[in-house]
């Protein structure tokens, strides 16, 4: 017997749904039927469900919620309704998949998270770079410890977004997107190297407002300590015209390089063994049997096993703050100039609530007084 397909809610009808979400159901129609966009300006929702020929707009997301009773919410709207749309979409029994960044601040994130049943429904966050294939099979040999212990990694976010870019009221404003291009830009990538490499132990930073007219910043470079001890430099940048995503781990046996822009497929990954690897070992490196490029499509298809399973997915709770965590902390160690150790960032601390943390020169005005 054929299962009926989830119900599927879009709240936010803006490029990222046209281009990328649709799409992703659009190719798994026996299991994903979207019934309904969300959008707080009318026409976007009106236009949206007439494109896609869905039945149901509206600019009302907890009508919405009640009227369709979705078995799963997608949030691609702008990063300051995160929160509540969420926690909405989960107080009403539905799955989410939240588009990033994922909130504000940890403490809306954990907002968010408390507001999951202890069985469900849960709120993975789209961190769809974890799911292709090629990172799969990293992320197999490293922990297997094939190619030995890391040492050293770099992960590099060089994006170029020009004046017309941050003319969009939301961006680069603190209590709208949360920070800069860390948040919206390079946390992808960030979450890609803590998939692979795990927990981190501290980190070290700056800050810059070089070049465009933004309250939060445009460069944000970084020094990170792994708890394995390994050292990775993270560098994200709004600034860059060659733009590239690039992640570099080297461990005791190999180099293992990644450069894409916005996905990647098994070809983007390159293997080189140190000297004195024997070839034939190291020929199993190179590419997994399997294709599968980075994309939403790819974690729709493992969170679809995650909602029939009825278990938590990946990218969720604790698993889905790591990134978060990070970014946050790199801010606190930029905007202070002191180091700042995993797991220091709590309630009572400013940049639990806000990533400027409240730094005279880098907060909102009213914030910094």
């Amino acid at each position: 017997m054929t299962a009926t397909p989830y119900r599927v809610l879009l709240v936010g009808a803006g490029n990222i749904a046209r281009a990328v979400h649709m799409p992703a159901f659009l190719g798994l129609p026996s299991d994903f039927a979207v019934v309904g966009a969300v959008d707080a300006d009318p026409a976007a929702a009106r236009s949206f469900a007439a494109d896609f020929a869905l039945p149901h707009h509206s600019t009302d997301l907890a009508a919405s919620l009640g009227e369709l009773r979705p078995d799963l919410v997608v949030i691609a709207s702008p990063p300051v309704a995160h929160r509540e749309q969420v926690v909405a979409a989960l107080s009403a029994g539905a799955w989410v998949w939240c588009e990033k960044p994922p909130a504000l601040s940890l403490a809306e994130y954990d907002a968010m998270t408390a507001a999951e049943g202890e069985h469900g429904p849960y709120a993975p966050i789209v961190f769809q770079h974890r799911f292709g294939s090629g990172a799969e099979h990293a992320k197999a040999l490293i922990a297997s410890g094939e190619l030995g212990a890391p040492l050293v990694a770099h992960c590099q976010t060089t994006w170029y977004r020009d004046d017309a870019y941050y003319a969009v009221p939301w961006r680069g404003k603190w209590a709208t997107e949360g920070a800069g291009p860390a948040m919206g830009l390079g946390i992808h990538q960030i979450d890609l190297l803590l998939e692979l490499l795990g927990d981190w132990a501290e980190i070290r930073a700056m800050a810059g407002r070089l070049a465009r007219d933004v309250e939060t910043d445009d460069v944000t470079t970084a020094t990170v300590r792994f708890a394995s001890g390994a050292l990775a430099t993270v560098v994200n940048s709004a600034l860059s015209p060659r733009q590239l995503s690039h992640l570099r781990i080297d461990l005791r046996d190999a180099t293992i390089e990644l450069n894409h822009l916005y996905g990647y497929g098994n070809g983007d990954w390159t293997y080189t063994p140190a000297p004195g690897v024997d070839p034939g070992r190291a020929d199993g490196w190179n590419s997994p049997a399997e294709s599968v490029p980075s994309s939403h499509a790819a974690q729709l298809r493992s969170l679809l096993a995650d909602m029939r399973a009825g278990r938590r997915p990946r990218a969720s709770a604790g698993d889905g703050r790591r990134s978060l965590e990070l970014i946050t902390a790199m801010y606190k160690a930029a905007l202070t100039g002191l180091p700042v150790l995993a797991g220091e960032i709590v309630p009572g601390d400013p940049f639990y609530t806000a990533l400027h943390g409240s730094v005279p020169g880098w907060a909102p005005r009213e914030s910094g007084r």
